[in-house]
């Protein structure tokens, strides 16, 4: 069997806790031998010790607290490589049956053709014309992530009733923000936007995808239930949320994360919910 193999960060982690763990258990330990076995009270000994202990306790409980921060974002991350290796399994499967029946239907046509029946061939070409321009119509980038989160919430979409209208104009060549933080954020945002619009007849989303010489722009917008006017905000800070209570920290998660590559996110004033991201494109030099 194949040993687990643990990245760096996780090794210094753990020894950082050990190491601290252990040096709180001594400098305690050396404090109630020192009050039980000394005949004489030095309160300034014993005060000396008290500050040095509470200051091990502290910088070992920070410690322990930005480690703890870090794994969750480990952890989150992971999850989000996760969520995306099963999209790209379920495009990649989507493609790799359409190329399995592609011989097949050329042999359907053929033999209508040949059969004369020249309006059923026509109208089988329509069904696979259809199938075909359902997934040809994702694959517009060069990230194979993000063409794989479109054919899911596409869908999605499909299975709800919702008219989803994607006007993509880039490959996504130069974005800085990893595939999977992409598709995070932007797979959030479509799924708020499925949310706002629920069971609602004629529901429509549209994904707008931008690239100009400096930045990249995406926008998601839908005509589903507003936000109200009290939330627009502080509809970005940590658990605020139109879904109630225990909700409310992936427009949070993403503007943090926007941030670190020099992107920002925001709620456009408009008749319909709109959200507009804004990524500065990688300069090469």
């Amino acid at each position: 069997m194949k040993k687990p193999v643990f990245s760096p960060s996780v090794n210094k982690a753990s020894t950082y806790a050990i190491v601290v763990n252990a040096i709180q258990i001594v400098a305690l330990i050396v404090f109630v031998l020192y009050v039980i076995l000394s005949p004489t009270k030095d309160h300034r000994m014993m005060t000396l010790v008290v500050i040095v202990a509470a200051c091990m306790a502290i910088w070992g409980a920070t410690i322990d607290i930005t480690e703890a921060l870090r794994t969750r974002r480990r952890e989150r991350t992971i999850r989000d490589l996760k969520t995306t290796n099963d999209q790209m399994d379920a495009l990649n499967f989507k493609l790799r049956a359409q190329r399995h029946d592609f011989l097949n239907h050329i042999q359907v046509v053929y033999s209508l053709l040949e059969m004369g029946e020249s309006q059923e061939a026509a109208d089988y070409l329509d069904r696979i014309y259809s199938e075909l321009r359902t997934v040809s119509k994702v694959m517009r980038t060069k990230v194979t992530a993000f063409n794989a989160l479109l054919q899911v919430k596409s869908a999605a979409c499909e299975e709800r009733g919702i008219a989803l209208d994607m006007d993509i104009r880039s490959t996504l060549e130069g974005l800085p923000v990893p595939p999977w933080e992409i598709c995070c954020i932007i797979g959030n945002l479509m799924d708020n936007a499925m949310d706002a619009i629920g069971d609602q007849k004629d529901g429509r989303i549209t994904l707008t995808v931008r690239e100009e010489v400096r930045r990249f722009t995406f926008t998601i917008s839908n005509n589903g239930d507003p936000i109200p006017e009290e939330m627009r905000e502080s509809i970005f800070e940590p658990g605020v949320s139109t879904k109630g209570e225990g909700r409310g920290m992936g427009l949070a998660i993403a503007r943090k994360t926007l941030a670190e590559f020099g992107g920002v996110i925001a709620l456009e004033d408009s008749a319909d919910t709109a959200f507009t991201i804004s990524i500065p494109r990688v300069q090469h030099t």
